[in-house]
C-alpha cells in the first residue's frame, strides 16, 4: 500500500535526462573505452554544427538516486556527464559527486560558457572553447581556464582554416598545453581530417588530433 509524501519532507534531488546509454567512448582522452553517457537535457548556445539538438528540449526528470542506480546496471569505469549543456542544471554538480564518491572514472563535456570553478575536482573536464565558425565564441568564459587541472582537456571544433588560425593564436596565447591537453577535432564535412592533421604537423602544434570514433562505427544515430 503506498504512503503519501509526509508534508515538509524534502523532494528527491532531480534532473532532466534526455538520455542514458552504454557505448563507447569516442573523445577526448577517455577514447575506446566502454562508457555509460548521462545526457542532460538542455542548452543555452545554439552552435551551428551542433549534432546533438534533440537534447534541446524534453527528457523526463528522473532523480540523482535512480540516475546512480541506472548507472551501476551498465558495469563499467568511465561515465560521462554531458548534454547539450549539463552544467545549465545546477544539481549537475550533485550527480558528479555522487558518482566520483561510487568510485566512477567521470568525465564532463561542457561547453565552456558556464562557470567550471564548482565542478568536483576528481571529474574530468573537457571544456569545448567555440570557435568563430560555432557562432558562438563570444560565449566563451575565459575565467574557466584558471580552474583547468592537467586532468582536464580543452577542445576546438574547427570548421575552416579561420577557425584553425583562431584556435592557435588561443592556444599560444593561454598557454594552455602546458595547462592540460587541447584537442583539435574537425567539424565532419567542413573540414578534411587529414587537412587539418597537415595544418597541426606543419605549425608544430602541442596538440592532439580528435576525431570522433562513435560516428565512425555508428555514424549519426543516436544513444551511441
Amino acid at each position: 500500500m503506498s504512503q503519501e509524501p509526509v508534508a515538509g519532507a524534502p523532494h528527491p534531488e532531480r534532473l532532466r535526462i534526455t538520455e542514458i546509454f552504454h557505448s563507447i567512448q569516442g573523445e577526448a582522452d577517455a577514447v575506446g573505452w566502454p562508457t555509460v553517457f548521462v545526457r542532460l537535457t538542455g542548452c543555452p548556445l545554439r552552435c551551428t554544427w551542433c549534432d546533438t539538438t534533440y537534447s534541446f528540449h524534453g527528457g523526463a526528470w528522473r532523480t540523482i538516486d535512480d540516475i546512480v542506480a541506472e548507472v551501476a546496471t551498465y558495469g563499467a569505469r568511465h561515465v560521462c556527464v554531458t548534454g547539450g549543456e549539463p552544467l545549465s542544471q545546477k544539481r549537475c554538480l550533485i550527480l558528479l559527486k555522487r558518482l566520483c564518491d561510487a568510485g566512477y572514472e567521470v568525465s564532463l563535456e561542457t561547453s565552456g560558457a558556464l562557470d567550471v570553478a564548482p565542478v568536483d575536482a576528481r571529474v574530468r573536464k573537457v571544456v569545448d572553447l567555440k570557435a568563430p565558425g560555432s557562432g558562438e565564441f563570444k560565449r566563451n568564459r575565459w575565467a574557466n581556464l584558471d580552474h583547468l587541472r592537467p586532468h582536464d582537456q580543452v577542445k576546438f571544433v574547427l570548421a575552416d582554416r579561420a577557425d584553425y588560425e583562431w584556435a592557435r593564436g588561443v592556444v599560444a596565447e593561454h598557454r594552455l598545453a602546458a595547462r592540460c591537453q587541447v584537442l583539435f577535432s574537425p567539424v565532419h564535412g567542413s573540414v578534411g581530417p587529414r587537412e587539418l592533421a597537415e595544418w597541426i604537423l606543419a605549425d608544430r602544434l602541442p596538440v592532439r588530433l580528435q576525431m570522433q570514433l562513435h560516428k565512425l562505427l555508428w555514424g549519426e544515430e543516436p544513444g551511441h
